[in-house]
């Protein structure tokens, strides 16, 4: 009989590990982010080398990054761009080399649907959304998703809204390719025009008015001569005086619900609000962007040239019954615009102008002019220039969108940080939706990935290091998280976004408000280099900043696809057929 083993089964154990070798160690780093008046250590299993913060990149994780920015140290204000050149995907044009005159008038890329399933096939994003297409024409929208324009109509709106604002724009009536200046001997780059406010009501009754009187005027020059006729044409410094009806708010959904609840019809990418446009992503209303807004017109009414907020792209419906008439360049030549308006005296970001065609034409800049009629809608692509005059009486309807594709991000960025730059108000606050972003959207694009983590790697960076500086100073920063619906900040004194990090003062006063500021601006304010009377705010953890940041990854299509052929329209003779994948879900028969 065996005698048993007077070790216990522990002690047995603990031979076994012997002999199976020498203990082994586990190094275990413990990184410490500070998150209001709690500290989180997080746990680095193995010993890595240490990242200088210049070569910190989107392979990086998270906790890297944070470990880069406390071994750095940086001294003073730390200031890097949220875009990384080599991640650009601009396409390159020249202005140099001569264009043929007759190439400096392209024609519009324009598309005619047929039916409603033409307006739903994914070649239709496909093609608006295409760099190399600064603005596309639809035509047969409203009759091919059967949208019921009568409800933007001026009698429809006077029966819903009666007393609702209107913005009036009083301006010089004159040909759409012509811009003369107040004496009417030159042609210029200035566009003024002054502001004041009406009804619908009498905004109606004024565009009504008007055409009674033109259709008086026609009759009255039937008998008048080829001679004088040509006299009329010529600039005059007693040209009329028009009033334009603008900005007209159609946000409230109680007041609105028919005419919001029939854009409905439209195709997702096109629509005020859907998952996959970054604007409904903001959490919060930026009136004329993410919600509709209305235009009542005469012949003659201009919009000047502009890009839109950010360079995001618009949707433009004419309502009718007249014609807009369009101007579009494509957004490359931004910058070439610019030196022109700078030339003239006029702010290329916050003034109005209205282009020389033929100070573009000089300068190899190709310019797309097309009629937009009723039940038309142009598409205009991120950051396209452009400018709009009303032919015949007429109403529009119009909001911006934010396909998240890397040409469209890319553009937004830019302009968020130029407008820094110019000291202008960026209205979407781009750090903020580029986070909301990352929580919600799958991102399906290598580009766009790389774009987007990069700007969450340099918001990471600048919260982090800015944590730092101000812990090693001393100043105490309180968590407080945001609630639903909460808006982005912006600085009180320069206009910056500030995000997570809130510098606050309070103005006294019978009633206390408080302001948010910049670091910058609230040393300014506070006149203090400790930030005396500055209370330091923290809206995010960073644990859950990080969380996301590694979270972010490219979501691969793995569906089944099918081809859809679509009919573009192109110039007289000649027909293009495009051929497209279109996804299909795996349990349905959905198009993705």
């Amino acid at each position: 009989q065996r005698t048993p083993c007077p070790l216990a089964a522990a002690d047995f154990l603990k031979l076994k590990a012997l002999s199976m070798g020498p203990p082994k160690e586990l190094k275990v780093h413990l990184i410490k982010v500070e998150s209001g008046d709690r500290e989180t250590f997080i746990a680095s299993e193995v010993e890595e080398r240490r990242i200088p913060l210049e070569e910190v990149s989107i392979k990086n994780t998270a906790s890297e990054v944070i470990r880069a920015c406390k071994a750095a140290k940086v001294k003073g204000k730390f200031r890097e761009s949220y875009l990384l050149p080599a991640f650009s995907v601009k396409p390159v044009l020249s202005t140099i080399t001569p264009i043929a005159r007759e190439k400096l008038s392209p024609p519009t890329p324009s598309i005619y649907l047929e039916s409603k399933r033409d307006a739903f096939s994914p070649v239709l994003l496909q093609f608006c959304t295409d760099h190399k297409n600064p603005v596309t024409v639809i035509r047969g929208l409203a009759g091919s998703l059967r949208l019921n324009l009568g409800l933007f109509s001026t009698k429809s709106l006077v029966e819903a809204n009666a007393e609702h604002a209107v913005e009036v724009r009083t301006q010089v009536q004159q040909p759409a390719d012509e811009n003369w200046d107040a004496t009417g001997s030159v042609q210029t780059w200035p566009c003024e025009s002054s502001r004041s406010h009406t009804t619908i009501t009498k905004y109606a009754q004024y565009q009504a008015s008007s055409f009674q009187e033109s259709l008086q005027e026609e009759k009255d020059s039937e008998d008048e001569d080829e001679e004088e006729q040509e006299e009329k044409k010529m600039p005059s410094s007693d040209q009329s005086i028009i009033k334009f009806g603008t900005n007209i708010d159609l946000s409230d959904p109680k007041r609105w619900k028919p005419q919001l609840q029939e854009l409905l019809k439209l195709p997702a990418f096109m629509r005020v609000e859907s998952n996959g446009n970054m604007l409904s992503h903001v959490g919060h209303t930026i009136l004329g962007m993410n919600t509709v807004q209305l235009y009542m017109k005469v012949p003659g009414s201009r919009t000047p040239g502009h890009q839109e907020n950010n360079n995001f792209c618009s949707v433009n419906i004419n309502i009718g019954p007249g014609d807009c008439e369009w101007f579009a360049v494509h957004e490359h030549y931004w910058e070439h615009i610019n030196n022109f308006c700078e030339m003239h005296g006029v702010d290329y970001l916050t003034g109005s102008w209205w282009p020389v065609l033929e100070d573009l034409y000089r300068t190899n800049i190709p310019v797309y002019r097309f009629i937009q009629r009723p039940g038309d809608l142009v598409w205009i692509n991120a950051g396209s220039i452009h400018w709009v005059q009303a032919v015949g009486w007429c109403n529009n309807i119009a909001w911006n969108v934010g396909p998240l594709n890397s040409y469209q991000y890319q553009l937004a960025l830019e302009r968020f940080e130029w407008n820094e730059v110019k000291k202008v108000k960026s209205i979407v606050p781009m750090i903020h939706v580029s986070w909301n972003v990352a929580r919600t959207i799958k991102i399906t694009d290598q580009e766009t990935y790389k774009m987007v983590k990069h700007c969450l790697l340099q918001s990471i960076k600048h919260i982090q290091i800015l944590r730092d500086q101000l812990v090693a100073a001393g100043k105490k920063i309180s968590y407080q998280s945001r609630v639903k619906d909460e808006p982005a900040y912006y600085c009180n004194e320069c206009d910056v976004e500030v995000f997570d990090l809130l510098f606050v003062t309070s103005e006294s006063g019978s009633r206390k408000t408080y302001m948010v500021h910049c670091e910058d601006c609230a040393r300014t304010v506070s006149k203090s280099p400790s930030l005396a009377g500055v209370v330091v705010l923290e809206q995010y953890r960073m644990e859950d900043l990080m969380r996301t940041y590694d979270s972010l990854c490219v979501v691969r299509h793995t569906h089944p696809h099918f081809l859809c052929t679509v009919r573009l329209l192109c110039p007289p003779g000649l027909q293009l057929f495009v051929c497209v994948p279109l996804f299909v879900s795996p349990d349905s028969n959905t198009l993705l």
